[in-house]
């Protein structure tokens, strides 16, 4: 097995500013901003994306949503993801850059390959790469994707895409394409960049520990999630032995101007004050979660607003870990 040190993925600076063991950090979903319906304005991101940064928040999450369905409540950022992250890592300098998450059944490996070490280049080495197969019942029969497969069709994909990035002129074949005498460019700044799966994506736990850099889920109260993180643990220590592979999870939140709010369920989180909120967050760092990931969306006040109060009570016990 591997030593720590020669893993490459610990030694990728959007990993490493994101994650230490023992210690939770804090990011945000785009659209930053809170907002009804499923389209937002995606008005002041980019200045928002600065302040936040500047805030100490570890990363800023994207979302791969190629179609409209009114029926699924929302778009995410509206842009193309790999367009968008560009963008973001043009208006930034040290926040790492993730996606949460690319659904790789409709996206070709070479083209995902090609774009997430293009970004993962151009930040600096800030790109964190969340994968999934997608969920959205619409998008498959549009991208020519039979749902029933997109389980294997995900695991394919995502080998091509590791393989690609990690080697130089290797023969790749795989069920719907063949890569020979040709190369993969660019490289990632790192052998390969850290990749999370989002959910179980039709895979088993243990595969998930065994191949992957960390594991991104859903939000739970502590007292559900702990299961779920123990249960990671394990089936990381069973297929690599003490290597640190991150549990990350998101958390809407619509939080009171009030600090002292106690929580009241919403969609995927809590209505809740700050000091609420820190008690939420430290009781996640102490079951072992190692990121939340913030989405804004069903809140009541102007996101600048929230951004400023979470960067000056919340961020600096839950901030980046490098800067």
């Amino acid at each position: 097995m591997d030593k720590p040190s020669t893993i490459p993925y610990l030694r990728h600076r959007g990993f490493q500013y994101t994650f230490k063991a023992g210690r939770l950090s804090l990011g945000l979903f785009f659209p930053i901003e809170a907002f009804q319906g499923d389209m937002p304005t995606m008005l002041n991101q980019a200045s928002l994306a600065q302040r936040a940064e500047d805030l100490g928040f570890s990363t800023l999450w994207f979302r791969d949503v190629p179609l409209r369905d009114p029926t699924f409540g929302d778009v995410g950022q509206i842009f193309d993801p790999w367009v968008y992250l560009g963008f973001i890592a043009g208006q930034t300098s040290k926040v790492a850059l993730g996606t949460a998450s690319i659904a790789i059944p409709l996206r070709h490996p070479l083209h995902t390959a090609k774009a997430a070490a293009s970004v993962d280049q151009l930040s600096g080495g800030r790109l964190l790469l969340g994968v999934a197969t997608g969920d959205r019942p619409v998008e498959f029969p549009a991208f020519g994707v039979d749902p029933d497969e997109r389980g294997e069709i995900f695991r394919e994909n995502l080998d091509i895409i590791r393989r690609a990035q990690r080697t130089s002129f290797e023969p790749l074949q795989w069920t719907r394409g063949l890569l020979a005498n040709a190369d993969l460019i660019p490289k990632p700044t790192t052998t390969e960049i850290p990749f999370f799966v989002t959910g179980n994506s039709r895979q088993s736990v243990d595969w998930i520990a065994r191949e992957s850099s960390g594991w991104m889920n859903y939000p739970r109260p502590p007292q559900a999630q702990q299961g779920i993180v123990e249960s990671w643990r394990k089936a990381v220590s069973a297929a690599v032995g003490d290597v640190y592979k991150p549990f990350l999870q998101s958390l809407y939140i619509d939080l009171d101007a009030q600090p002292s709010m106690p929580p009241t369920p919403i969609h995927l989180g809590f209505k809740l004050g700050r000091d609420y909120l820190m008690k939420l967050l430290e009781a996640l760092e102490a079951i072992g979660v190692d990121h939340v990931i913030l989405n804004l969306k069903y809140g009541r006040r102007p996101a600048a607003e929230v951004v400023e109060e979470l960067g000056s009570h919340v961020v600096p016990r839950f901030g980046a870990h490098m800067s």
